[in-house]
């Protein structure tokens, strides 16, 4: 008789355990996202893109121009596609009209089937973002039809205007003041460095998706 005694004793312990235990209901979370100063803002973008292995360089106003022009010789990059109708393009155009450059500039066709050969073949691409993230370095794209989505994924590298205003500090901060709540793009990016993969080996290995290059300019 011990063994059933026991056995209804421990059974007995338990249950009144489970009874008596005090219940915690799992209540909402606290956590809430830094909110950083402008400079804070860019300072942590800059810190950690920089550490994901892209290429990061803050400039004041039109300035973004001629470094591009310096970074693209620099590199011996001789072709760069861009977004004709964009502010980008516009730019490049005035700027390559009126002072000529090493690299030749190719606009974007929107007859993709006919310049898909061409744009395998180009050196560079360059877009512009609708903002960048601080805590999780990353810029924010929303492909169109005059500047899609390949401009920035095909060219091995890809050059990447970001205004300083428009780096926000988390990307729940981001969805709120691009009021992504009543106007979602169908189609944003998230890009957080150059390509890379790691084989079975583990193997880090860069471009074999995308780009091996990401250069950020910071417009200020």
């Amino acid at each position: 008789m011990s063994k059933p005694n026991s056995r209804s004793n421990i059974l007995s312990r338990l249950h009144k355990a489970v009874r008596t235990a005090p219940v915690w209901p799992p209540g909402p979370s606290t956590w809430k996202p830094a909110r950083l100063t402008p400079q804070e803002r860019i300072d942590q973008f800059k810190e950690l893109m920089t550490a994901g292995r892209s290429e990061v360089y803050p400039v004041k106003g039109d300035e973004w121009v001629p470094l591009l022009k310096k970074l693209l010789q620099e590199r011996g990059i001789k072709t760069l596609t861009y977004g004709q109708d964009t502010e980008i393009g516009k730019a490049l155009a005035t700027e390559w009209n009126t002072n000529g450059g090493s690299t030749r500039l190719i606009p974007w066709s929107n007859e993709i089937e006919t310049f898909r050969d061409e744009l395998f073949e180009i050196d560079a691409g360059i877009t512009s973002t609708i903002g960048g993230i601080a805590d999780g370095a990353a810029l924010i794209l929303w492909p169109t039809p005059e500047e899609p989505r390949l401009l920035s994924l095909v060219p091995p590298v890809h050059f990447a205007l970001v205004k300083a205003d428009t780096i926000f500090s988390s990307f729940s901060e981001a969805i709120e003041k691009l009021n992504w709540a009543k106007k979602a793009p169908t189609n944003s990016l998230l890009i957080s460095g150059p390509s890379r993969t790691a084989d079975i080996e583990m193997i880090l290995q860069f471009g074999v998706h995308g780009p091996t290059d990401l250069i950020v300019l910071v417009v200020e």
